[in-house]
């Protein structure tokens, strides 16, 4: 009775456990504030890397009597990659959220070659200023405790991912952004402002000189051609990982440590976490459904595509056109794998990938 008192509803974790966690993703959010969100991201493709390279080693030496299960990989993507430390829905949340107050609070701070709003550039570092380090250490926070409660209640989806979009919209309601934002073109789709370099208009009718009328996440991959060839691409490779080594995120995290080379500045660099990471759950599902490996690798390419086309959807209603970042890559997970967790619950797919449903 005792135990059960001291454990936190709904989250069914021992309240000590839960301080601690909880210190430590106060401790992560500042740390993604201070690295920059997208830096902090990046961190968390070579965390998972290393973690998902120990376990596929574990698994390799499991039959040696030498080496006894679980020495060797620690719990390293779920714990560091995916928790308190590198998490997307800590680290990564911090740092957008921080972005957000300094894009109001800092104005000033915002690079002379910076096109967008300054709320939006996740790739700047804001080092140890005590206020948007407390912003980040909150928003931290709130991520975790989001990704907890839904876990808890057994929402099924990517709740980590769920996260990552929930604290970044709280974040533009906590700073005084609009939701949605202020289209500048023919809907809330189009996309031409951009390409016509067309600026954004004031509340007094005038021409905000320092703001584009209209915000792609990337000004390399917005057209839906390249975002599917792209989705093909990498959908296939990360099913093909996940044939070769069991390892559904392992592409993942190549995706995001090839995000280190789009932070130091080389143009074009796709991004594709969100496409790699169904891919290889499309690659699972399929598996288990037909056992051909070749259609296999080519349901990993469809589910690739569809994660890359919903990620380009995604950035045209709420990134393009408001002015913080509302992660595309975590809506495409979350939606899709939320419509891949219903289908199993309904019995309808044979499993539901890496969902713990």
């Amino acid at each position: 009775m005792f135990q059960v008192l001291l454990q936190v509803p709904v989250i069914g974790m021992e309240l000590e456990a839960f301080i601690v966690l909880l210190i430590a993703a106060l401790a992560g959010g500042a740390f993604g504030a201070a690295l920059g969100a997208l830096p902090a991201f990046v961190f968390t493709g070579f965390v998972v890397f290393l973690g998902e390279g120990l376990a596929i080693l574990e698994g390799e030496l499991g039959g040696l009597d030498a080496v006894g299960a679980g020495n060797i990989a620690t719990g390293i993507t779920g714990t560091i990659g995916f928790g308190a430390v590198t998490g997307p829905h800590i680290a990564f949340a911090g740092g957008v959220a921080a972005t957000a107050y300094a894009g109001r609070k800092y104005p000033e701070m915002e690079p002379d070659d910076w096109d967008y709003h300054f709320g939006k550039d996740i790739l700047y570092a804001f080092g140890t200023k005590p206020d948007i380090l407390a912003v980040g250490a909150i928003f931290g926070a709130l991520g975790m405790l989001i990704t907890q409660v839904m876990a808890g209640i057994g929402f099924p989806t990517d709740n980590i991912a769920l996260s990552v979009v929930a604290t970044a919209f709280l974040a533009r309601l906590a700073f005084g952004y609009p939701l949605v934002g202020r289209v500048g073109g023919s809907s809330i789709l189009d996309m031409s402002p951009f390409e016509r370099e067309e600026k954004r208009v004031a509340a007094d009718g005038g021409t905000e000189t320092d703001r584009l009328a209209t915000e792609p996440w990337l000004p390399h991959q917005y057209e839906w051609s390249g975002v599917t060839a792209i989705g093909i691409v990498g959908g296939i490779l990360g099913g093909f990982i996940w044939l070769e080594t069991g390892s559904i995120f392992l592409g993942y995290a190549i995706s995001a440590m090839s995000l280190l080379f789009l932070n130091l500045g080389v143009e074009k660099i796709p991004v594709t976490h969100h496409i790699t990471l169904l891919g290889s759950t499309g690659a699972v599902i399929a598996a288990s459904a037909v056992g051909s490996d070749p259609i296999v690798l080519l349901v990993a390419g469809a589910f690739g595509a569809i994660s890359g086309l919903l990620g380009e959807l995604s950035q045209r209603v709420f990134y393009s056109h408001s002015g913080t970042h509302v992660d595309p890559p975590a809506m495409a997970i979350a939606a899709f794998m939320f419509v891949l967790g219903l289908l199993y619950l309904a019995g309808l797919l044979p499993n539901a990938g890496y969902l713990g449903l």
